[in-house]
């Protein structure tokens, strides 16, 4: 496997070991995965809607969003995906896309045929388990961002986004307050409801605590912005693997 492959999948697996304990075998199993580059440019659909899929997409570079749209043309960004996040996983089960996929900007992924994660979950049920896991953390992000629409005002609503991207990349873990923020202007309106217009005014509102360049954030007072996004980091489930090895998927 080409060694920018196996970089790739080891970011997945970093993420998997956030939430599993997984054995050296298992991790083995993650790493051996068959995987297939493919390079997107910003705006480029990955997966069409109502598309039949035989693989899953995990973002190496960049970043994939997950789009609905209504008769207008009007869309909704509905979840975000970057590196490390496998955009698709439910797909194993599911292959018909009931939500498009696009590059947010230059984007690289692999794709996982759904016959090899099939067939590593069949002789690992820990890696069933932490992909169930997976899925589960998608739909906590999925909720969050329901009660940042319907409940959050303008500039909670940004923070919240930028606070979310923040540490779903580790960045505090880091030590660092600079990290990449693929969205656009334009990209953060699709993503919070909200007017491109009204995204530059709040960003200008956001200036003492936060700032948005060139596809980067720097946070300038963390305390502050996780106030104003009223965070809390729990629903995202990052180090918090169980203390046991659990066994939901039995073999007998």
């Amino acid at each position: 496997m080409p060694h920018q492959n196996r970089a790739g999948l080891q970011v997945f697996l970093n993420r998997l070991n956030l939430r599993s304990q997984l054995t050296p075998v298992e991790q083995q199993a993650v790493l051996d995965l068959p995987a297939f580059p493919s390079e997107l440019e910003a705006n480029i659909d990955h997966v069409a809607l109502g598309e039949m899929t035989e693989f899953a997409s995990l973002v190496v570079t960049g970043a994939l969003g997950r789009f609905g749209q209504n008769a207008r043309g009007d869309r909704q960004i509905t979840a975000l995906h970057v590196p490390g996040d496998m955009a698709n996983l439910q797909s194993v089960v599911e292959p018909r896309a009931t939500s498009a996929l696009q590059a947010l900007c230059r984007t690289k992924v692999l794709k996982i045929p759904h016959q090899a994660l099939r067939s590593a979950a069949a002789r690992h049920p820990a890696l069933a388990e932490a992909f169930w896991r997976d899925c589960m953390v998608d739909a906590a992000i999925l909720s969050q961002w329901v009660v940042n629409i319907g409940r959050r005002d303008a500039v909670g609503r940004i923070a919240h986004l930028i606070c979310e991207i923040a540490t779903r990349q580790g960045v505090r873990e880091n030590g660092t307050d600079s990290f990449e923020f693929p969205l656009t202007q334009n990209q953060i309106a699709d993503a919070t409801g909200m007017t491109s217009v009204h995204v530059n005014r709040t960003l200008k509102a956001l200036r003492s605590v936060a700032t948005l360049a060139s596809r980067s954030a720097q946070v300038l007072d963390w305390e502050q912005l996780v106030g104003l996004a009223d965070f809390e980091p729990a629903y995202l489930q990052r180090g918090v693997a169980p203390g046991h090895r659990l066994r939901i998927a039995q073999t007998d």
